[in-house]
């Protein structure tokens, strides 16, 4: 599309384009614009927005030219206001914390200070002086979800406890001790989500306190305490971890008996009760059992080998003395007292034996038999 407008047929410099009469070409061609009136054009524009004074105008008149003065005029203009942007203000309540380069420089409290601009210095401001109450737990109670306020007390009961924590940014700029940097720069260092922290210590310092007391000390007489040792607890714990926070004080709202979503969780826990209880009576009763049963198999077995080795050993004293009564009357008759002992040993042997006796001198007629079987067993029955 050529470059001209609707109405006079002008180019963007302000110049007809070349052809016929300021028109198009006859032909249906049209010349490219001349590059040294394109110079022209635009050294005029120039001059038009950059007047220079003490010299005259017109077409052979110089274009803006940059020398050293502007050059130095410009660059004070820009220091100037990139010094200015060092000013800053702080509020009655707040407190501006310094840093160079990302590390800590200073403390200023409330009124109109400077510091070197960016990027050497940056000023971090904070509410150092409102107090924000926080009350937990902060999720809301539905229906069937057990609250997170639910405590479980010294006694074993359990309490559904709301409070509310009052907390702020400390105040001070003298470092407390043990530090090497005031409150504020503490809790801008070392504090990513400062809610969520209170949020946490002071339902971790409210469930310790309420553990130590009876469900009755948390819900009358000892509201008072509980809330002053778990603002004690709660400020060591956040000075432990260097936060620059205060607790300025914590405020029961709400200590109130389970509800019926407990119910279930309570009867479960006298059931675990009721079977402990049993199941350590069983134990016992086992243990009363076995125990003497045990105890008196033990004793039987020592007493019965006592008395068996009191019988062994009377049986081996017995068969010795036997023996020397033996020795002594085979010493005066041997011959007797060996035909003694052989009777003896055959009458042991041959004695439950049922025996046939023949005499061998007898004749060949009629076999002589002595019924020793009946003879025993008329003796038996006599």
């Amino acid at each position: 599309m050529p470059w001209q407008d609707n109405s006079g047929n002008r180019g963007p410099w302000g110049q007809p384009p070349r052809g016929n009469n300021g028109g198009g070409d006859k032909g249906g061609r049209n010349d490219p614009p001349d590059l040294e009136e394109l110079l022209q054009a635009s050294r005029q524009r120039l001059k038009r927005a950059f007047p220079r004074g003490g010299r005259g105008g017109g077409g052979g008149g110089k274009g803006l030219q940059l020398n050293r003065g502007t050059m130095m005029l410009g660059g004070v203009v820009i220091a100037a206001l990139w010094l200015f942007s060092g000013v800053y203000q702080v509020a009655p309540a707040e407190l501006a914390v310094v840093t160079t380069f990302g590390s800590y420089e200073k403390v200023t409290g409330p009124g109109l200070h400077w510091h070197i601009p960016s990027p050497v210095q940056s000023v971090n401001k904070q509410q150092a002086l409102k107090v924000q109450p926080m009350q937990i737990p902060i999720a809301e109670r539905r229906s069937g979800v057990l609250s997170p306020g639910l405590m479980l007390t010294g006694d074993k009961n359990i309490v559904d406890v709301v409070f509310t924590v009052q907390w702020k940014i400390k105040s001070s700029l003298i470092p407390d001790e043990g530090s090497t940097i005031p409150g504020v720069a503490q809790f801008v260092f070392n504090i990513d989500r400062p809610q969520e922290l209170v949020r946490m210590i002071g339902e971790a310092s409210m469930r310790e306190i309420v553990g130590r007391n009876t469900l009755d000390f948390v819900q009358t007489e000892g509201r008072l305490e509980v809330q002053e040792q778990t603002q004690v607890l709660m400020q060591s714990a956040l000075d432990e971890y260097e936060s620059g926070m205060q607790v300025e004080g914590v405020l029961l709202t709400s200590t109130e008996p389970p509800t019926q979503e407990v119910n279930e969780a309570f009867r479960d826990v006298q059931a675990a009760e009721q079977n402990q209880a049993t199941v350590i009576q069983e134990a016992r009763r086992y243990t009363n059992r076995v125990v003497p049963e045990a105890r008196g198999q033990a004793q039987r077995i020592l007493e019965e080998a006592g008395a068996y080795a009191s019988q062994v050993t009377a049986d081996a004293r017995g068969q010795a003395a036997r023996f020397d009564e033996i020795y002594s009357e085979y010493a005066k008759a041997p011959a007797v007292t060996r035909q003694r002992m052989y009777l003896e040993t055959i009458e042991k042997v041959l004695g439950d034996m049922d025996k046939i006796i023949i005499d061998e001198e007898a004749g060949s007629g009629v076999v002589p038999y002595l019924p020793l079987n009946e003879l025993r067993s008329q003796k038996g029955g006599n």
